[in-house]
């Protein structure tokens, strides 16, 4: 390839980049007045009518970065969420089962929320909207096969040979409990800090009460 490919090469990529921010920041400020918009007014007063209006988008473009109204507060889509899990808590052997993979779904939905303000305050909103929190268990829900995969790829990574209904049904247990310590990890820093999104103390502290729990 000669010096002008080169180039070329080199626009196309200052290009991408460039759009990529753009449709990172056109994002976050869709995000940021949904957010401030449903803290005000509360969330069955809020329309994607209303929030596409106050930020100069069209629906189509709404739709097309958040998929539903209850998108734009709820994280990472299925297939993305699945990845950032994965990258923490399949190479995490030194951490009991259920700690890891509640830690790393924790830290794959602040990977989602690059602004950890902004995701404070959805927090917020999603505690204070009960149809809100119901989307948000739902769509904890959704994940609950792709979690589950998760962890019998890492048992059979780590050479435990069980039958494979009982490994199954063992993968999904720890699934249900890991979302539960999710649950209640940000229901608790919620009442805890209101509009602070969770740090990593709070999961040393969840790790010191599951070792309470399964040690009585």
């Amino acid at each position: 390839m000669g010096e002008e490919g080169t180039v070329m090469d080199s626009a196309a990529q200052a290009s991408g980049g460039l759009r990529a921010r753009k449709r990172a920041a056109a994002r976050s400020e869709i995000e940021r007045t949904a957010v401030a918009m449903v803290l005000e007014r509360g969330y069955d007063n809020v329309t994607v009518d209303m929030i596409c209006a106050a930020c100069m988008v069209s629906q189509r473009t709404f739709f097309n970065y958040f998929g539903s109204k209850e998108g734009v507060f709820l994280g990472l889509p299925p297939a993305e969420m699945r990845d950032a899990v994965a990258r923490k808590f399949l190479p995490d052997h030194g951490t009991p089962v259920v700690l890891s993979l509640a830690a790393a779904v924790v830290s794959a939905l602040v990977a989602g929320q690059p602004d950890p303000e902004l995701a404070g305050r959805r927090m917020k909103a999603i505690m204070a909207s009960p149809e809100l929190f119901s989307k948000q268990n739902e769509w904890m829900a959704d994940h609950e096969k792709q979690l589950t995969d998760l962890v019998v790829e890492r048992y059979t990574a780590a050479g435990l040979r069980r039958s494979e209904p009982d490994l199954g049904a063992e993968a999904g247990m720890v699934v249900g409990l890991a979302l539960g310590v999710v649950r209640v990890v940000l229901q608790q820093n919620h009442l805890e800090h209101d509009d602070v999104w969770p740090d990593a103390g709070i999961m040393r502290r969840a790790g010191v009460l599951l070792g309470r729990i399964f040690s009585s």
